[in-house]
This record gives C-alpha cells, structure tokens and sequence, in this order.
C-alpha cells in the first residue's frame, strides 16, 4: 500500500482557479490523491476533480460557463444574489442526484452553520446543496437551507479545512490560494468589503498551517483579485507553474 495522501483546497474566489493548475502538476508528477477537503472555490474544483473532470477540462467548464461570473456578488444592488443560476450549472455537469458516495476520489466539502456558528463537513449523501452552501458569501448571499441548517461559505470559520483528513490520510496536502497582499491600497467601499472579508478568512488559516505536512502557496496570487475571474488562464497557470517548481518537495513528502 502506497501512502494515502490527502488534499485540502483553501477558498479564495477567482484565486482558486490556482487549485486546478496544482492538480494538474501533481496529475503529471503521478500524485495519486486519496482523499480531497475543500471549501468555497476549492470545495467547487475538488468536487469536479473527484468527479472525474481532468483540471484542464474543469478550467474550460469554469471559462465556458462562467460558473463564477455569475457567482459575483452584485455589490451595490440591493437584496441578495441567489445561487439558482449556479446551481443549474452544477445539475447539467455533475447531475442533480449526484451523491457524495458516486464520487471517484472521497471528497468532503465544508460549510458554516449561521445558527450554531460551527464547521459542518458533508461527505456523504447529497452533493450539489453543500456545495453551493459552501461558496455562498455571508451577507451578499442569502445562505443555503439544508437538513434543518443554515448554511454559508465554509471559509467563513475554516478556510484551510484540514481537520476531515487526519485520520484518513497519511499525508496532508495543504494547498492555500489566499496569501495577503501587505502592500494593499484600498481606495474604495467595495474594496475595503473584499478587504475586510480576506483578512478575517486568512485569520482562520493561520492555526491550520502547522497542521499540514506540506503547504503549497502560490505567493503570487497575491496580485489577483477574489474577483479576477477574467484573468482564469493566468490563475491557472501561476498554480501550475508554482505545482512543478514544488516538485522535488512534492515527490520527497509522498515516496
């Protein structure tokens, strides 16, 4: 028996299009993952990628449909987005009854509980409702009800959720596409919204981080926006990229 080798992919909006480029890195350096935790943006790759969609295929999906496009938060228009439109998306390509068990790769995706102020973790069951509930933004979107709870964006209270691996993985992956920007310069209210969302997510990851056998973090993501959806090939690429310069790293943790 091989190691197990567990993954847990952070949020971090149109950053986490990084995650795809990662896993295409570790698909060609022959990383057999065993086991994927996601949240948010990650929650949404690591379930296409359990699915069986290969990261280039998720990157077309994600450009074709601009599955985010329509998750950006309309700032400054009142009420709240709903995520109907989003969730069509995930009906056509994973298909309304996909439950987690028909997964090819165990995937667990997290969420926040509004009501109790807790992670849930789902892994079995009903995949597409966690899902959204996982990515849907506190206060631009309306939360998710399920099973009797509220549910909204996992990063919220977890945005590297490490936990749902340690048991199950002999090693733990973390792959973090949210580095903060010292340098920022926030002139505007939307800004200053995404800045504050950033900061307070980032908060919750940095007790995770010694948790991880080995952290991928792709420093130059810095420079992109949670809403550079725009920009997909090139977040795409600098994961990729960062995935093959961590080679030999990757390949001492998992032989």
């Amino acid at each position: 028996m091989g190691k197990r080798i567990g993954v847990a992919l952070s949020g971090g909006g149109a950053r986490g299009i990084a995650h795809l480029g990662i896993l295409k890195a570790l698909d060609e350096q022959g990383v057999k993952i065993s086991m994927i935790s996601g949240v948010s943006s990650g929650a949404i790759a690591g379930v296409l990628y359990g699915y069986g969609y290969t990261p280039d295929e998720i990157l077309k999906l994600i450009k074709e449909l601009s599955v985010f496009q329509v998750m950006r938060p309309a700032f400054g228009k009142p009420g709240l987005l709903h995520l109907d439109e989003v969730e069509k998306l995930y009906n056509k390509y994973l298909g309304p009854q996909l439950k987690f068990e028909d997964l090819k790769i165990p995937v667990v995706v997290s969420a926040a509980e509004m009501n109790e102020g807790i992670t849930v973790y789902f892994s079995t069951g009903e995949v597409i409702k966690p899902l959204l509930a996982s990515s849907a933004v506190p206060i631009l979107y309306q939360p998710i009800s399920f099973n009797g709870k509220m549910l909204n964006d996992g990063g919220l209270l977890n945005n590297l959720p490490v936990e749902p691996l340690y048991n199950n993985c002999d090693i733990k992956i973390g792959v973090h596409v949210n580095p903060i920007n010292h340098k920022a310069h926030v002139t505007t209210l939307r800004g200053m919204i995404e800045r504050t969302v950033l900061l307070a997510i980032s908060n919750t990851v940095k007790l995770r981080l010694p948790q991880c056998d080995l952290l991928l973090e792709p420093q130059e993501l810095r420079y992109y926006r949670l809403t550079s959806f725009r920009k997909a090939d090139e977040i795409f690429d600098v994961g990729y990229r960062y995935g093959m310069h961590m080679e030999r790293y990757i390949q001492k943790m998992v032989h």
